[in-house]
């Protein structure tokens, strides 16, 4: 550089500090923050009495689980980070028999839901394909995991991936017991 030039005060290379500093704190915050946001007892809404049917031809009413924490995963086969996110959270499941997680597939014909089940080896796969989940619940994007306490209570909602989803639902079950 010449004597007295001056130099530029944005660059491409601050606009990637910028970038990737933006991208550790959201991953910070996805990974650490948002899984700690619960309601506290007070704030926790009732959780709606739904019924949905079950590839297994059974049915799952989230009235009955009451005395049991349980984790809701609203899914849509199409979504790519549902395809991510959902074996962690069958993992999950498979681990920790003592509470209940429930995948629900939201607004798909039983064959898609079926053949998407059996590809990612889920179980326990419970079929919204009215898409009902998205008014009760508030599901704006998928994939959503919503934790309802052991007294029917909605006491925390996560949209979007995430890479510790293990973890978080370890620490929500842990909190609410």
């Amino acid at each position: 550089m010449v004597d007295g030039a001056k130099r530029p005060i944005f660059t491409i290379g601050r606009l990637f500090d910028v970038l990737a500093i933006c991208a550790i704190a959201f991953v910070v915050w996805k990974i650490f923050l948002a899984p700690r946001i619960f309601k506290g007892e007070s704030s926790a809404t009732p959780a709606p009495h739904v019924v949905y049917q079950r590839l297994d031809g059974t049915s799952f009413a989230l009235a009955s689980r009451h005395g049991h924490v349980v984790f809701l995963d609203f899914y849509a086969s199409w979504c790519e980070p549902c395809r991510l996110e959902s074996p962690m959270v069958e993992r999950y499941a498979r681990n920790h028999p003592e509470v209940e997680v429930v995948p629900i597939d939201v607004g798909e014909p039983r064959a898609v839901v079926s053949h998407f089940a059996q590809k990612l080896h889920l179980g326990n796969v419970a079929m919204d394909p009215s898409s009902t989940a998205q008014g009760y619940f508030a599901i704006q994007g998928f994939p959503t995991i919503v934790v309802v306490d052991a007294q029917g209570k909605i006491r925390a909602s996560w949209a979007g991936f995430n890479p510790a989803i293990e973890l978080a639902m370890g620490n929500a079950e842990k909190r609410l017991r």
